[in-house]
């Protein structure tokens, strides 16, 4: 009985349907001088790209050139959770509540600086900052020693 549970199992899991995982992590797109990106809009950012940056929101790409890249800057937005104190517990007021974000500065195809501002992920904040280095061979600019404290971990 037991032997034909498992086998009635290893039939179904194949017709389970496979997510597909897109490359490139998720980020949140703040603001900046590019038109037609919302502010807030959720976007996979992508870097692993041997010559280009990519940018996907929902069936939109947006494609920089890794050498049209100029300027990388990162920094911190830090807050205390006095909202989950308020409704949770007082020791949350000891903790801190960190938001990550990225600024591209870039030259489009018309010669013209533009400028892109992300939010990204504490998880994932480490691997797009070395990849930008890497690959636009730009030193990260920090906002502030806490920055780059975080960024160089």
């Amino acid at each position: 009985m037991f032997c034909k549970f498992w086998v009635a199992l290893g039939c179904l899991i194949p017709a389970l349907p496979s997510a597909a995982v897109e490359p490139g992590v998720k980020a949140q797109f703040v603001g900046g001088t590019v038109t037609g990106i919302a502010a807030k809009t959720s976007l996979r950012l992508d870097v692993t790209g041997a010559d280009t940056l990519l940018l996907h929101w929902g069936g939109t790409d947006l494609r920089i050139a890794y050498q049209k890249i100029n300027t990388v800057e990162y920094g911190q937005n830090v807050s205390r959770r006095i909202a989950e104190a308020v409704l949770i517990s007082p020791l949350l007021l000891l903790s801190k509540s960190r938001k990550h974000f990225v600024t591209i500065g870039y030259l489009d195809e018309q010669g013209k600086q533009q400028a892109l501002v992300f939010r990204v992920e504490k998880g994932d904040i480490r691997s797009v900052l070395a990849s930008l280095e890497a690959r636009t061979g730009r030193r990260i600019e920090f906002q502030d020693s806490e920055a780059r404290k975080a960024g160089k971990g």
